[in-house]
């Protein structure tokens, strides 16, 4: 089978570039309010010569911005892969989805934007409490950054036939739990 048979035209990064279109999509409220139901999103980035990079990370929106914080959960070292990436190639993607065994259940939203670190303590402080606010976790144990502030917010998505909204844009800044009850302040 050939590449475009297989829906498949040659790419600049690796010689293939899998070519995916959708004909339905969701307004951009309501791509805004699922990608808001999500707990964690799909961070891609490329580096300079545009090898791609995807990692799962923790995320607020305030508006059009989108932010990320390197954090305590266990990291292969401080200078990640992501942060080089976007000081090589500021344009990214992010990535909420919903899957189910019932495929009429299934939709993905996608921002793509352009991405800066902040490492700043002045410039993160407003993001992280926004992260904190969002992640018991968070308040337990603050990130100590850098922050990823991504521009653009979530406007592309697509729902699989008779898909519901699974939240609201409230749902966003409601803190996330710890199972069995509050995280306190602490």
């Amino acid at each position: 089978m050939s590449l475009p048979e297989a829906g498949l035209t040659p790419g600049p990064a690796s010689g293939t570039e899998l070519v995916i279109s959708s004909t339905v999509r969701l307004p951009e409220g309501e791509a805004r309010a699922r990608f808001a139901t999500v707990p964690v999103v799909r961070l891609g980035t490329a580096d300079g010569q545009g090898r791609p990079h995807v990692v799962v990370v923790t995320f607020a929106v305030d508006g059009d911005t989108i932010y990320t914080a390197v954090d305590q959960k266990p990291k292969s070292g401080t200078a990640l892969k992501r942060l080089r990436n976007v000081g090589e190639n500021p344009l990214v993607t992010m990535l909420a989805d919903h899957y189910s065994d019932d495929w009429e259940t299934l939709w993905w939203v996608r921002a793509d934007g352009r991405a800066v670190v902040l490492a700043d303590q002045r410039r993160m402080a407003a993001p992280l409490r926004l992260l904190a606010n969002r992640y018991w976790q968070y308040r337990q144990a603050p990130p100590t950054g850098p922050v990823l502030a991504v521009a653009g917010g979530p406007t592309t998505g697509a729902p699989t036939t008779g898909a519901p909204t699974t939240g609201d844009p409230a749902s966003l800044a409601a803190p996330r739990e710890p199972p069995g009850g509050s995280a306190g302040t602490g």
